[in-house]
């Protein structure tokens, strides 16, 4: 699509929302105590704080303001005012959904954008399965895009299973007066992920083109079971443990990627 001459400044606000879940195994009621405490860790206000403040740099945004807060007993909220970038340093790309690299340095006007993550610690009350789940909404209205933050975002969180969903809404004005209801051109998320992205994960999409809205989600493609075992190791489980363990983290992560529950092991 080429660049449209506007009347005033771009309108449109763009909004990529992202939930992200990372599954593991707890044997005993002390593990899951110990994961959700690590979670909390490493997941907390101040950390999240300083993820998003890379993506403000990567989207090429300022912080206006930053809330946040951490909960009992378990999870974490930041939200942040952002203003939108209207001048990029030299060399790198002016298209505002291009992936890759983004500008070292940003001029900015506007205070229309925000940020905000939302984290939800769990765990299964009786067979062990821990899941991890943390919301991403990356908002924004100007010349600069969300998707700018897609690839780092995905690959932050190392994730077993990825939600996606970008919708354009509003409209800008060109010269003429005629009204645009979008600025670029996208058929799918897909369009703006790395390679390495596309091949770690199964993607399946669903997309209402007419309306801009365009929805992808993932399913990691490597699944060894000893990655999934918290305060614990294969050593010191059965073969017929393990298998189970198996079977159980497979189920949730195929119940959680489908958004229904299955009484019995899933095909």
């Amino acid at each position: 699509m080429s660049k449209i001459k506007l009347h005033g400044f771009n309108n449109l606000t763009k909004s990529l929302s992202i939930n992200c879940y990372d599954i593991c195994f707890a044997k005993t009621a002390q593990h899951k105590k110990e994961y959700l405490q690590y979670i909390d860790e490493i997941y907390n206000a101040e950390r999240l704080t300083s993820l998003m403040e890379n993506v403000t740099d990567l989207i090429g945004a300022k912080i206006l303001n930053v809330a946040r807060q951490d909960y009992e007993p378990q999870g974490a909220s930041v939200t942040m005012l952002i203003e939108d970038g209207v001048e990029y340093s030299k060399g790198h790309s002016t298209t505002p959904e291009a992936p890759g690299p983004l500008p070292d340095r940003v001029l900015a006007h506007l205070d229309k954008s925000h940020l905000a993550v939302h984290t939800y610690p769990e765990s299964h009350p009786d067979d062990g399965v821990s899941t991890f789940r943390i919301d991403i909404e990356v908002s924004t209205c100007g010349l600069i895009s969300p998707l700018r933050a897609l690839n780092y975002l995905i690959h932050c969180f190392d994730s077993d299973i990825v939600t996606l969903d970008y919708r354009v809404r509003g409209f800008t004005r060109d010269q003429a007066g005629s009204k645009h209801y979008i600025d670029h051109e996208i058929n799918s998320i897909q369009n703006y992920m790395s390679d390495d992205t596309k091949k770690a994960y199964q993607i399946v999409d669903v997309n209402v083109y007419q309306e801009n809205i365009f929805h992808s989600k993932m399913l990691v493609n490597d699944f060894n079971v000893s990655n999934y075992l918290f305060g614990t190791n294969e050593k010191e489980l059965s073969d017929e443990e393990l298998k189970k363990i198996k079977t159980r983290l497979h189920q949730e992560m195929l119940e959680i990627f489908y958004g229904r529950n299955f009484e019995s092991q899933p095909p």
